[in-house]
Formats: C-alpha cells, sequence, structure tokens
C-alpha cells in the first residue's frame, strides 16, 4: 500500500482497517448500527410495556399472556442460530438490512392483532428478524473499528439495545394513555423501517469479508476509496488480508482447528449469564417487595440494576482494553456471584442494598458485551457472525429457562436469601469456565496473525 497517494499494487485490508482513524464512513456504519439496535431493544421489550393495556382492552386475565412474552424469546433464539451462519455465508450487510426491515414490518403488523394467538405468532415471527441485529452489528462494528478502539466499540454499540429498552417504558407510558397500546408497535414498525431504507442506502460491508470470500471487487473498492479518499486503486491492485475463507457450513468450523473446547466454554458462560440476566431482572422487583420495601422502592432497585448495567459496560470496555479479556472477566463473574448472593441477606440498609444490585448490573448486564466482543475477537471473519451468534442464541435459552426456574422455586417457598443464593450458582459456574479459558483459548494479536494469499481478482 503506498500512502503518498500513488497507485498501490497491494492493499493490505486488515492493516488499513487496524491502523485508520475513525472517519466519516466508520461514524456512518457506526450511528446506523445503533439506530438498528436501539429500535430491536424497544421492539423487543415493547410487549412487557404495553402487555397491562392489552389486558384491560381484551378483558382478559393476565395469565392469558403467559406464553406470549417468551415466544419473542424462541424467535430470537432461531434468528441468532440461523441468520448468523448465512451473515456468515452472505455478508453482514444484506442481513443487518434485511433483519431490520423484517421486524419493522412485524411490529407493524403486531399492531393490528385481534387475539392472543395473533400476539403469539406475531412476536415469535418478530423475534427472529430480532434476533439478528446484536451478533452482526458486533462483527461488523469489529472489523470497521481501528485497533485500539475496537473492544471499547463493540463493547459500548450494545448499549444501544439497552438504551432503546429503558427509552421504550418512558415513549409507552406517555404513547398509551394518548393513541392506545398499538401505537407503541406502530412507532416501533415505522423508525426502523425509516433505519432499513438508511442502512439499504449507506451501510457497507464489511471490507475483510468481502476479501476473504474474494468476491465483488467493485464493490470493495468502491468502499475502500470512502473509506481512504486518497488510496490510488487500479486493475492491477491486489488486496491481502491476514485471513481466509474456509468452505463448508461455518457451524462446523466453530469446532475444528482447536476451537472445540473455547467454543463450548463460550457457551456456558452466554447460557449461564444470560439465565442470571434474565431471571434477576425478571424477579428482582418482586423480591425486593418480599423483602418488605415498598413497590416504589422495588421498582426503584430494579432500576438501579439497569443504570449498572449501562455505566458497567463502559467501564469494563475501559478496563478490558487495559487488562485483557480473560482476567476482566473472570474478576467480574467473580464479583457477581459475591453481590448476587448478598442481595437475599436479611439487615441490609437500603443504601447498602442499592450498591450491591448497582454492582450486580455492573458485571452480569455490563458483562455479557463482553462475553460478545470476546467471541468477536476470538473466532475469525469468516466465522466471526456464526460465533457470536450461536453462543448468544444457546445463552437466549438460558433467557428462556431462567425466569421459569425462578418462577417454581418462588412457588416452591423458597425464601429470598434462598433464591438470591440459587441465583449466585450460575456467577460461579461463569467465573470458572472463564477461568478454564485460560488454558484452552489463544486470543489473535498482531504477533500472531499470519498474512495470507494475496486477492488478485
Amino acid at each position: 500500500m503506498n500512502r503518498s497517494g500513488q497507485a498501490a499494487s497491494t492493499v493490505d485490508i486488515s492493516e488499513l482497517l487496524a491502523t485508520s482513524k475513525i472517519g466519516p464512513l466508520q461514524k456512518r456504519v457506526f450511528a446506523l448500527t445503533m439506530a438498528s439496535l436501539i429500535m430491536d431493544g424497544f421492539d423487543v421489550q415493547a410487549m412487557s410495556y404495553v402487555a397491562p393495556a392489552v389486558v384491560a382492552d381484551w378483558g382478559i386475565g393476565g395469565a392469558a399472556l403467559r406464553y406470549v412474552f417468551p415466544a419473542a424469546n424462541v424467535g430470537v433464539l432461531i434468528g441468532s442460530l440461523v441468520f448468523s451462519v448465512v451473515a456468515d455465508k452472505i455478508g453482514r450487510r444484506p442481513v443487518l438490512v434485511g433483519a431490520t426491515l423484517f421486524y419493522a414490518v412485524m411490529a407493524l403488523a403486531t399492531a393490528t392483532a385481534q387475539d392472543v394467538n395473533q400476539l403469539l405468532w406475531l412476536r415469535f415471527i418478530a423475534g427472529i428478524g430480532m434476533g439478528c441485529i446484536i451478533p452482526n452489528s458486533t462483527a461488523l462494528i469489529g472489523e470497521f473499528s481501528p485497533v485500539k478502539q475496537r473492544v471499547t466499540l463493540m463493547m459500548c454499540i450494545t448499549v444501544g439495545f439497552t438504551a432503546g429498552a429503558a427509552i421504550g417504558g418512558f415513549v409507552a407510558a406517555w404513547m398509551i394513555p394518548a393513541f392506545g397500546w398499538r401505537s407503541v408497535f406502530v412507532l416501533g414498525g415505522a423508525v426502523p423501517l425509516v433505519v432499513a431504507l438508511f442502512m439499504a442506502w449507506g451501510l457497507p460491508e464489511s471490507l475483510q469479508f468481502l476479501a476473504v470470500r474474494q468476491r465483488n471487487r467493485a464493490t470493495l473498492v468502491r468502499w475502500l476509496k470512502q473509506l481512504n479518499p486518497s488510496l490510488q486503486i487500479d486493475d492491477s491492485t491486489r488486496f491481502l488480508t491476514t485471513e481466509q475463507s474456509k468452505e463448508g457450513a461455518p457451524f462446523v468450523h466453530l469446532f475444528r482447528e482447536g476451537r472445540a473446547s473455547s467454543t463450548v466454554l463460550l457457551w456456558i458462560v452466554n447460557f449461564m449469564n444470560l439465565l442470571i440476566l434474565y431471571s434477576v431482572t425478571s424477579w428482582l422487583p418482586l423480591l425486593i417487595a418480599g423483602m418488605g420495601y415498598p413497590t416504589q422502592t422495588a421498582v426503584l432497585m430494579g432500576a438501579v440494576l439497569q443504570t449498572g448495567g449501562t455505566i458497567g459496560t463502559f467501564g469494563l470496555a475501559w478496563l478490558i482494553a487495559r487488562g485483557g479479556f480473560l482476567p476482566m472477566l473472570i474478576s467480574t463473574f467473580a464479583i457477581a456471584t459475591f453481590s448476587i448472593a448478598l442481595i437475599g441477606q436479611p439487615g441490609l440498609s437500603l443504601a447498602l442494598l442499592g450498591a450491591i444490585v448497582f454492582v450486580a448490573g455492573w458485571c452480569v448486564i455490563g458483562g455479557q458485551p463482553g462475553i460478545n466482543a470476546l467471541s468477536a475477537t476470538y473466532y475469525p471473519t469468516y466465522l466471526r457472525s456464526t460465533g457470536i451468534g450461536w453462543g448468544l442464541g444457546v445463552g437466549r435459552l438460558g433467557a428462556i429457562v431462567g425466569p421459569y426456574i425462578g418462577g417454581v422455586l418462588l412457588g416452591n417457598q423458597w425464601s429470598t436469601q434462598q433464591l438470591f443464593w440459587a441465583a449466585a450458582l450460575p456467577a460461579l459456574i461463569s467465573t470458572l469456565t472463564m477461568s478454564a479459558m485460560l488454558f484452552t483459548m489463544r486470543l489473535p494479536g498482531p504477533a500472531t496473525t499470519q498474512r495470507q494469499e494475496a486477492i488478485s481478482h
């Protein structure tokens, strides 16, 4: 590569992306994926916000919605597993654009539901589209980020999902009394529909993906020129990348070339962390109220948990960038184990309880973007979406069964103290699992990647 503006005989795409400054093209990628993630979080949580209004409107009991709530999570699981693999075959861009358009249309369709059965199926189908967004956004952001900011940007982009979920509560509280519950889904469909159109116009494909797959040279050149307008490219220019493509199903390659142990360990920690995350976020206000606190305080503790998770994402990104993935995540889940176990202890002052809940949110909610970024760093380009998506897909099983197990234990008259001790056990397993990765996982770095053959067509 020639930085002086002369025609370059070769362009090392991996080096170009790793050393480039964040310019207009990268900012556009971040803005568009963030917008999609915000609305993804909005739509995933929309059902919980409109549920009381739906029950009142249709004159049904709350129990009638017991299968509607997990329906979207089941769809998200399928979307994570299936379309992350598709993205590693056809590209991040078409899957992200298509999935955003899909869940937008399904949100608009949900606004027309006339009974619980229609609502269930519409939420399930919408979840398939929503399951594609986080793994592919994380992969694409990582592939456009300079190496020094890569981990931070991959983790912080996920805050968009959490922010969308939080914003949805305030928006729904305003819209439902004024326009009815259906208006929440209309907004949740109209905005991502516009976002999808902007993505179709301006979202680039991963440059490393195009180079590794050895296809669409004209498209690759067009995006490279937007990345670095001074770069001179002609018909003789060859493109280099430090990675290579593999034939066959991407899922199979998760278990090849020494990746099997680390893949299984990543699945375990995803399962355990999302089990805790959804269990604690689902039951925390109810359990806090059961400890004798007013309802307003119980709800506030739920907000404290989410606040801890939002701040924790930024805090952990800073720590991981300096201390490394494994040491920081091992410490994070060890602290999560103790903080969750302490929540149910009797005799805590309100201030101390709030501090413990904040720390638990920092570690559990803030730790999940760290796991996603670890997966994106560990897997090569041709496996990146599959690796993140399958990890999140397996984790989604934990998100489904965790709240159910909590309900069973609560129904069996477990005390609040026993329930939080039980919730701490998956965090302990996550700690041990992350520790095991010290012996199985070799993360790539500048000195460990080797240049592959030049791509000359």
